[in-house]
């Protein structure tokens, strides 16, 4: 009987540091960890199917997230059989397009936007214009500095242009055309100025 009693007396500290263990004196371990970590900006979680419905060219437009460009998947219908030419400018067109649009609601979430305006269209060369070069309707300088980054940075990324990292675009008309390029500053602070440009001079026809 003793040997039982003794071997009751001591289970007893062991059973206490296991309940303790075990969580039942909770309020002497600390539990506050901060507060829970909330979603990145500009960073989307997962694939946002409401942008991927369509099926066409796969591309990517400049979005405004964070006071930088960032790009974001989109895709631009352009026939079979389209010829070269007529296929840039239906290409830049669908960027344009897709760059007017408003931002899913995932993407609008996650802090993306767009400073594009609605309606703007473009064509191809103009009479005496370069093969490469691009017309809005809207004269690239009457455009305001974060539309004109976005639309700058999407065109040169783009098989609408050379591929070189910049575009020639010019406004309608005989407008005077610009080389425009897009560079690491336009892309990290869009409304500083406007893209760094030269301009291009008219061949004759």
């Amino acid at each position: 009987m003793r040997t039982r009693t003794v071997r009751r007396l001591l289970a007893l500290p062991l059973l206490g540091a296991l309940l303790t263990g075990c969580g039942i004196r909770a309020t002497e371990v600390p539990t506050d960890f901060g507060a829970a970590p909330s979603r990145v900006p500009c960073s989307l979680v997962g694939p946002d199917l409401s942008t991927q419905t369509s099926h066409g060219v796969p591309v990517q437009v400049f979005l405004l997230c964070g006071a930088s460009l960032v790009t974001v998947d989109r895709t631009v219908r352009v026939p079979e059989g389209t010829p070269d030419a007529k296929r840039r400018v239906m290409i830049a067109q669908g960027l344009l397009d897709q760059l007017a649009a408003s931002p899913s609601s995932a993407e609008r979430a996650a802090g993306y936007l767009t400073y594009v305006p609605g309606g703007l269209s473009v064509s191809g060369p103009g009479r005496g214009d370069p093969e490469e070069a691009l017309r809005l309707s809207t004269a690239p300088d009457r455009l305001a500095p974060y539309s004109l980054a976005q639309v700058v940075c999407t065109l040169s990324d783009s098989a609408a242009a050379e591929g070189d990292g910049s575009v020639v675009l010019g406004g309608p008309g005989t407008t005077p055309l610009h080389r425009y390029e897009c560079t690491d500053d336009v892309r990290n602070h869009p409304g500083k100025s406007n893209p760094p440009s030269s301009p291009i001079p008219a061949t004759k026809a």
